[in-house]
C-alpha cells in the first residue's frame, strides 16, 4: 500500500441520512487519524438534514483528493478533482488505513479533462491586489504592470486595486477559487483571509511597476500556501509553520506598518485640513473664536479641527497596530493614539502607541490559548480588553510624558530651524520628496510634515509648504521639459508630459516615475536639484501651508497658504531648474 503523498491536500465529505450518529463518529475518527499522521484535513459533515463544516471554494481548489464517505456523492464542486468513495464502516474500523489507501482508490471525475485543459495550453489564471499608502498612482501603475506582465506570458489575470476610493475591480469568490496563484503587490497591509488555501506571493508595488513580467513568472515559483481557517487542508503542518514564519517576516517591516497607518490616516488629515481652510475663507483667520460660533465657518472649523484632526492620530496608531496584529490591534492602537493626543504626545506618541499596541496584542494572541470553544472570544473580547488596558496604562504612566517632552523639544527646534536654518531644512525636505517620488524616502518626508500640522497648539506649517512645493516640482518640470526641449524625449514621453502636468498641479509626484524609470541616472538628479530649490525658497520666504494636499487648487483659499507670491516663485523656480537640467543631462533622442 503506497502512502498518501504528503504534498497532496485532502478534504472529506462524510454523510449518512439514516445514521447521523455514525457519520459524526466517522468524521471525528478521521480527524484524529489525520492528526496522528500529521495531515491537515478538512471535513464537511452531513448528519441527517444538518450540514456542518461546509467546504469553501478556496479549500476545494487547493485540495488534491476528495474523500467521499458514507452515502454522499460527488457534485459539481469537485469537478476536476480526484475522488475516492469509502464506507462509514471502513472509516470506523481503521481510519488510518483509509487515509493511506485513498490514493490507490482515487479516480478522476468525469470533468477532470476539461478542468485541466488550460494547463495543457500553458494558460494559467492569476488574481492580484495592488495597494500603496496614498492609494493614488503606485496602486494603479502596479496593477498595469501585473496586467501587462501576465498578458506577455499568455496568462489570464484580474487585478483588484485597493486605492484611496476603496477597492475597485473587486475579486469574486469564484475567481479566487479558480486562480492558480495570488499576487499581492502592496506597500500596505492587505487582508489575506480571502486567500486561505491558495498559493500567495507577496511583494511591493515597485516590483510590479519595474518589471511586471518577471514578477508574474517569479510568483508561480515563489508562492506559498496561505494559512487560515479555510486552509486546514493546505499541506503538512511543518510547511504551514514555515509559511507562517515567512509571512511574519514579510510583514514585520517597520516601514510597511507605518505606511499602513499613514494610508488610513490621510483621508482624515486631508478632509480636516480642507475644511479648516474653507472655514478660514468664510469666516477669517479667527473663525474659531466664540464670536463666530453661530456661523457656517465656525461649524466647518469644528468639523475639520475638532473632529477630523482629532481622529488623525488615533487612526494612525490604530492601523499601525492593525498591520502588525490584524483586527484585534485596532482598538488598543486607536485608544493609545487618543491618549497620545490627550497628554500632548502628538503624532510621535501615536506612532509609539501604534507599534506598542500591535506587538502587545500579537504577543497576547500568540500566548493565550483558551481552547477551541472559547478561542472565538479572543479577537472580540480578550485581546482588545487586555491590549487596551496594557497600552493605555503604559501611555499614561510610562511612555506618554517622555514622548510629549520629545515632541515639544522637536517642535521648538523646528521653529528655530525655520528662522536660523530654514534654507537647509527646506532643501532636505525637497530633496527627499524627489528622491524616489512616492517611495519610502518621499513618504517619510511627507509623513513628517503632515504630522507637524496636526500637533494642536504646537503646529508647525512651514515644512508642509516645502514638502508640497517640492512634490509638485518633478512632474511639472518634466511636463515643461517635454514641451520646451522635445528633442530630449521620445514621442511616447512627449505625450506622457501632458499627463504629468495635471498630476503635478494636483501634487501627485508619482507622475514623474515613468520618466525616471527609463533614465534614472540623468532624470533623478535633475529632479532632486529642482525640488530642493523649491523647498529652500519656500522655507526662506516663510511660506506656511495648513492643508496637507490639494496642489495649486488650495492656493486661492484665503489663509490656507501664507506668502503666496513667494510660494509660487518657489514652485516656478524649482520647475525651471529641473527642466533646464534635464535639457543638459539627457542626450538628444534620434527621430
Amino acid at each position: 500500500m503506497s502512502p498518501l503523498p504528503l504534498t497532496s491536500p485532502l478534504i472529506a465529505v462524510v454523510g449518512a441520512t439514516d445514521r447521523p450518529t455514525l457519520a459524526m463518529l466517522a468524521a471525528e475518527a478521521l480527524k484524529k487519524a489525520a492528526a496522528k499522521l500529521g495531515r491537515p484535513l478538512a471535513v464537511e459533515l452531513h448528519a441527517g438534514s444538518t450540514v456542518t463544516g461546509t467546504l469553501e471554494p478556496a479549500m476545494i481548489a487547493a485540495a488534491g483528493t476528495v474523500l467521499l464517505i458514507g452515502d454522499v456523492t460527488g457534485d459539481e464542486r469537485f469537478a476536476g478533482k480526484k475522488t475516492a468513495h469509502v464506507t462509514l464502516d471502513a472509516v470506523l474500523t481503521d481510519p488510518g488505513a483509509v487515509l493511506s489507501d485513498v490514493t490507490a482508490s482515487a479516480t478522476s471525475s468525469p470533468a477532470a479533462g476539461t478542468a485541466r485543459g488550460s494547463a495543457k495550453t500553458g494558460t494559467r489564471k492569476i488574481v492580484a491586489i495592488t495597494s500603496c499608502p496614498t492609494g493614488i498612482a503606485h496602486t494603479f501603475m502596479a496593477a498595469e504592470g501585473i496586467e501587462q506582465g501576465a498578458k506577455a506570458l499568455g496568462h489570464a489575470v484580474r487585478v483588484e486595486t485597493q486605492g484611496s476610493v476603496g477597492a475597485q475591480n473587486a475579486l469574486t469568490a469564484d475567481e479566487i477559487a479558480a486562480a492558480d496563484v495570488v499576487i499581492i503587490a502592496a506597500d500596505t497591509n492587505v487582508d489575506l483571509a480571502r486567500f486561505a488555501g491558495k498559493p500567495v506571493y507577496s511583494t511591493n508595488t515597485k516590483a510590479a511597476i519595474g518589471d511586471g513580467r518577471a514578477l508574474v513568472a517569479h510568483a508561480f515559483e515563489a508562492a506559498r500556501i496561505q494559512g487560515g481557517s479555510a486552509a486546514v487542508s493546505a499541506d503538512l503542518a511543518g510547511q504551514v509553520a514555515a509559511e507562517k514564519s515567512a509571512r511574519a517576516t514579510e510583514r514585520s517591516g517597520v516601514y510597511k506598518h507605518l505606511m499602513t497607518g499613514v494610508s488610513y490616516m490621510l483621508p482624515f488629515v486631508i478632509a480636516g485640513g480642507l475644511l479648516i481652510a474653507i472655514a478660514f475663507a468664510l469666516g477669517g483667520i479667527y473663525v474659531y473664536d466664540d464670536a463666530h460660533k453661530d456661523t457656517l465657518g465656525h461649524a466647518l472649523f469644528v468639523i475639520g479641527a475638532k473632529a477630523g484632526f482629532a481622529l488623525m492620530v488615533p487612526m494612525l496608531a490604530g492601523f499601525i497596530a492593525y498591520s502588525i496584529a490584524d483586527r484585534p490591534g485596532i482598538a488598543p492602537g486607536a485608544i493609545g493614539g487618543m491618549l497620545a493626543g490627550m497628554i500632548g504626545a502628538g503624532f510621535l506618541g501615536g506612532i509609539v502607541a501604534g507599534f506598542l499596541a500591535g506587538y502587545v496584542v500579537k504577543l497576547l494572541n500568540d500566548n493565550i490559548h483558551l481552547g477551541r470553544n472559547l478561542d472565538g472570544l479572543k479577537p472580540v473580547l480578550v485581546l482588545p480588553l487586555l491590549g487596551s488596558a496594557i497600552v493605555g496604562l503604559l501611555m499614561i504612566y510610562v511612555i506618554g510624558q517622555p514622548v510629549a517632552t520629545a515632541l515639544a523639544a522637536m517642535t521648538a527646534w523646528l521653529k528655530t530651524m525655520q528662522t536660523a536654518n530654514a534654507v537647509l531644512l527646506g532643501g532636505i525636505i525637497g530633496a527627499m520628496m524627489a528622491f524616489d517620488m512616492g517611495g519610502p524616502v518621499n513618504k517619510a518626508a511627507y509623513t513628517f510634515a503632515t504630522g507637524l500640522i496636526a500637533s494642536a497648539d504646537n503646529a508647525v506649517y512651514g515644512p508642509m509648504a516645502a514638502a508640497m512645493a517640492a512634490g509638485m516640482t518633478p512632474p511639472l518640470a518634466l511636463a515643461l521639459a517635454t514641451k520646451v526641449f522635445p528633442d530630449r524625449f521620445s514621442p511616447d514621453e512627449r505625450e506622457a508630459g501632458n499627463a504629468a502636468f495635471f498630476l503635478g498641479i494636483s501634487f501627485i509626484t508619482e507622475g514623474a516615475i515613468p520618466f525616471a524609470a527609463k533614465d534614472p541616472v540623468r532624470v533623478i538628479p535633475a529632479l532632486i536639484a529642482g525640488s530642493a530649490t523649491a523647498g529652500m525658497i519656500s522655507m526662506y520666504v516663510g511660506a506656511e501651508l495648513k492643508v496637507p494636499h490639494g496642489g495649486i487648487f488650495v492656493l486661492p483659499i484665503p489663509n490656507a497658504v501664507t506668502h503666496v507670491g513667494g510660494y509660487i516663485i518657489a514652485l516656478v523656480a524649482g520647475t525651471v531648474i529641473s527642466a533646464v537640467l534635464l535639457r543638459v543631462l539627457k542626450p538628444r533622442v534620434e527621430a
